[in-house]
């Protein structure tokens, strides 16, 4: 009999997203906040202790995992974890997010290894934009990154935008172009202010984003989304690739979210924009047994909102930077 994970408002939750790093080799302007603190070595969790939790909360109706960071391709040993967890009976489907600095280096020995799809942030296709945005001036290396997956066979690679007024609104056009030639699924995200004032006039909403692209495109909807994740598809008639929109802000998909996460230090969260954890690291690290670690994901699994509340100038801020979350 094959297991459902329910939380409290009856939402089946099958998807864990897994940050294993916090550290990062780009410094983004919507992520790193000024005072930027790692958590120390010893307290991130090591793959042998995530790979039980995986092994464990699959046979519990976990049945997707994404493998996230900080920048997850900076973590030592991962191509071997992720062969180790690929080979998790039960479980269908292994992402990884990447910003793609290190992906041209990386991509065949992960296809390999069993990683099944692809998404990687990138907010601009112009080089000096770039640095701006990201610090660095790695351009080039994610673009060769990308192409480089594309070639070993990486299926889906998504492309994920955040769409910031006064940064990157110029090129929504451009973005949607890659489209007609490639394969990529572009998506377009709204920005989110996980641990910063909020402020609804500086929004570009999905609404407006949409808009601009049917000014010079046709948009056909695709029934369902991919893995039924988050974005609303679309495809311009004859293109080869699709566009995605992701309204976390103006248009939040709350009522369908089937997610929990689990940070780098060993704490599961049930909501990305919640401070609310549950510790994990104390029982994988303490002797808990395997009883002792299912209670701490029922109890994160209770502890998961009805909904944020970031549309509010009220609502709680995240004492964690989205780096150390794992978006």
């Amino acid at each position: 009999m094959t297991r459902v994970l329910k939380d409290g408002f009856n939402r089946v939750i099958d998807y864990l997203r897994i940050s294993i790093t916090d550290h990062c080799n780009l410094r983004c302007i919507y992520c790193m906040t000024d005072n930027v603190s790692w958590v120390p070595h010893e307290e991130i969790l090591r793959f042998e202790e995530i790979e039980r939790l995986v092994a464990l909360f699959v046979q519990e109706g976990i049945r997707k995992i994404r493998i996230t960071g900080g920048e997850p391709l900076m973590r030592k040993g991962l191509p071997e974890f992720i062969r180790r967890i690929s080979g998790i009976e039960g479980l269908y489907d292994l992402s990884l997010t990447t910003n793609g600095v290190l992906l041209k280096q990386f991509a065949a020995e992960l296809k390999q290894a069993g990683l099944k799809r692809l998404n990687v942030s990138l907010d601009t296709l112009k080089p000096e934009r770039y640095k701006e945005i990201t610090g660095l001036d790695f351009f080039q290396d994610v673009w060769e990154g990308i192409e480089m997956a594309r070639a070993v066979g990486l299926s889906p690679i998504k492309i994920n935008i955040v769409a910031m007024k006064g940064h990157n609104d110029d090129e929504i056009l451009d973005f949607a172009r890659l489209t007609l030639d490639s394969p990529y699924i572009v998506r377009f995200i709204e920005y989110m202010p996980v641990n910063e004032a909020w402020e609804g006039k500086d929004l570009l909403t999905i609404q407006r984003i949409q808009e601009k692209i049917e000014s010079r495109f046709k948009l056909d909807p695709i029934n369902g989304s991919h893995n039924n994740g988050p974005a609303r598809v679309y495809k311009i008639p004859g293109s080869k690739g699709e566009i995605g929109f992701i309204s976390p802000m103006s248009n939040h998909f709350c009522g369908t979210c089937n997610r929990l996460r689990l940070t780098a230090d060993g704490n599961l969260r049930p909501c990305l924009f919640s401070d609310v954890e549950v510790d994990i690291k104390g029982l994988l690290r303490g002797g808990g047994k395997d009883a002792d670690l299912l209670k701490c994901l029922y109890e994160a699994l209770s502890l998961k909102p009805e909904r944020h509340r970031m549309q509010t100038i009220s609502a709680p801020k995240c004492h964690r930077g989205m780096w150390s979350i794992g978006g």
